[in-house]
């Protein structure tokens, strides 16, 4: 069977690190990190089974694609990839704006996201089985 694989996007390198070996220590994942959503946006070609994309990327440098940005570039270029949402911030409007946007889910980055990341990443690959 061939492993999945996920990419991360996060401009925060512990952040990566975590999500990095997380997942590497799984089982039928392969991992590929990205600091900027144009990184991400360059690699579609691997054929990401899905991506793990931060909203807040390149803070502070006014050129860089922001998540929803690179959320609706990819949609705009691969709309079959599932994209989940990693953020601390936890306004509504925001989250249902990436939702309307074809995210599949947004996980807010609070002490425990990274279990509830595993949770949403392991869950989809079962609904994706099961069809």
């Amino acid at each position: 069977m061939n492993n999945k694989l996920i990419f991360f996007v996060d401009d925060d390198k512990m952040m990566l690190n975590l999500m990095e070996y997380t997942f590497k220590c799984r089982e039928g994942f392969d991992v590929r990190s990205f600091f900027s959503g144009e990184e991400c946006l360059d690699n579609l070609n691997l054929h990401p089974s899905l991506i793990v994309l931060d909203y807040y990327l390149g803070e502070g440098e006014s050129q860089a694609m922001s998540g929803l940005d690179t959320l609706k570039k990819i949609h705009k270029l691969k709309n079959d990839i599932p994209v989940v949402i990693l953020s601390r911030e936890k306004n509504k409007a925001l989250i249902n704006k990436f939702m309307q946007f074809g995210a599949m889910r947004y996980v807010i980055k609070d002490d425990f996201f990274i279990n509830t990341l595993i949770e949403t990443v392991e869950n989809y690959f079962m609904e994706k089985l099961e069809e």
